[in-house]
């Protein structure tokens, strides 16, 4: 018995030290588990901590304002920055005229076409840039920039005497320019509209047709008198005011957009297995064939093929600019009730008729009536794409590089080829006319 007793208590004992030598290990790999966890917590923070802070950065941007002071002068200053870029490419019209007839008279009108055509395909693939800069924070260097380019542009060409400096100073400098502000100036509206975005963005681009509508009319008055160095001289002056009362505008409260935001991709690949993509972008490469070139030709017609003065033909470019600004909005406001694809649709339609009643126009009030609805149906083919691009866009997060795509690398040749196309026709009508 007492063996058997000491035999019990000895393997009791050994129980209960076995147990305990359990536990100690049970605790011990706790604790280096509990270590290790609280180190990899540490790790990850410390990792985390520069996505924390770009994201805590990214929550201090206050939501769109949608009016107030700052706000509203951010559409002032857009609307003075399209006068600038793109008043200047509409009323190309005028210049065409005037250097086919005296100032370039030895080039052909084709050759003079790519003046324009240039400084128009400068301004909308520059933009394609100009976009993710403005997205990374570059904002006022651009302002800067594209402004000087302009303005010197301008001076420079009151200075030109042939051909090539005329093709650098108004298309290369003043498209470059022109391309530095098209899309910043857009996107900073933007930012400080949500509700009242698209108000805000029609009248920025109104600025559009009143720069054309102003330059057009500077050009045909102060040609006769002053000569062309100076009257392009007034026109940079104006165009020089209109860029320094921009800048307070556009840079008033506007350090949020000095912070560098997420850029978005230049490229969209997956675009190309997109159906609808490619049909409507085919669709706008055929329109853009023809948009631009009764901006660019409707003086040249009116003199050589009607016999109107040079005045009377300008004019009729004034009054088919200043109509584009009504088609804008008609456009805008009966999209907003039919859908922008079928207003879209409708106006492409109208514009295409026009085109081809063109050829028969044969007396001068034929003519001012294809003017005036030129410029209010064709002002939907560039102010409704955007909005039907986003109906078929199945990523809204892409919309923007594939506008740029878009616009950039299908809009721009389309218009360059056409409007040389359209030179050549022009010229040997004229001269089977005169024969």
């Amino acid at each position: 018995m007492p063996t058997a007793l000491g035999l019990k208590e000895e393997s009791s004992s050994e129980g209960i030290l076995a147990a305990h030598r359990n536990w100690e290990l049970t605790t011990q790999n706790d604790g280096e588990k509990v270590v290790h966890e609280e180190a990899a917590r540490d790790e990850e923070v410390h990792v985390e901590e520069p996505h924390d802070t770009q994201s805590v950065a990214e929550s201090q941007r206050p939501p769109p304002p949608d009016g107030g002071m700052h706000a509203w002068l951010k559409v002032f200053g857009g609307f003075l920055v399209y006068i600038n870029i793109w008043g200047f490419t509409l009323s190309y019209g005028a210049f065409q005229a005037y250097y086919v007839s005296t100032f370039l008279s030895s080039s052909s009108p084709s050759a003079i076409s790519w003046i324009g055509t240039v400084q128009a395909w400068l301004l909308i693939v520059v933009g394609i840039l100009s976009g993710p800069l403005f997205d990374l924070g570059y904002f006022r260097p651009m302002l800067y920039v594209g402004n000087f380019l302009v303005v010197f542009g301008i001076m420079m060409l009151s200075l030109c005497k042939s051909y090539w400096q005329v093709f650098l100073a108004q298309g290369v400098c003043m498209g470059l320019g022109a391309g530095l502000l098209y899309v910043p100036s857009l996107a900073l509206v933007g930012i400080w509209f949500e509700k009242k975005r698209a108000l805000a963005m029609g009248m920025v681009m109104s600025g559009i047709a009143v720069g054309g509508v102003i330059y057009i009319i500077m050009f045909n008055r102060l040609i006769p008198t002053a000569g062309f160095p100076w009257s392009i001289r007034a026109m940079g002056f104006v165009a020089l005011a209109s860029a320094l009362l921009s800048f307070p505008a556009l840079l008033s409260g506007s350090s949020i957009v000095a912070r560098p935001r997420k850029a978005r991709r230049l490229f969209d690949f997956s675009a190309f297995n997109d159906r609808l993509f490619l049909i409507f972008t085919a669709s706008l490469f055929t329109n853009f064939l023809a948009y631009a070139v009764p901006y660019f030709y409707i003086p040249m017609y009116a003199q050589d093929e009607l016999g109107t003065s040079e005045s009377t033909a300008l004019y009729l470019l004034v009054i088919s600019v200043a109509a584009s600004s009504l088609g804008r909005l008609g456009s805008g406001a009966l999209a907003h009730f039919a859908g922008s694809i079928l207003t879209w649709g409708f106006c492409v339609g109208i514009s295409g008729v026009l085109s081809l009643a063109w050829i028969g126009i044969e007396t001068e009030g034929g003519f001012i009536a294809f003017s005036i609805l030129w410029g209010i149906f064709s002002a939907a083919l560039v102010t409704l794409p955007s909005a039907v691009f986003a109906n078929i866009s199945p990523d809204l997060s892409n919309l923007g590089t594939r506008l740029e795509w878009a616009y950039g690398f299908f809009r721009s040749p389309a218009m360059e080829r056409h409007l040389l196309v359209a030179g050549n026709v022009l010229v040997v009508r004229a001269m089977g006319s005169h024969s």
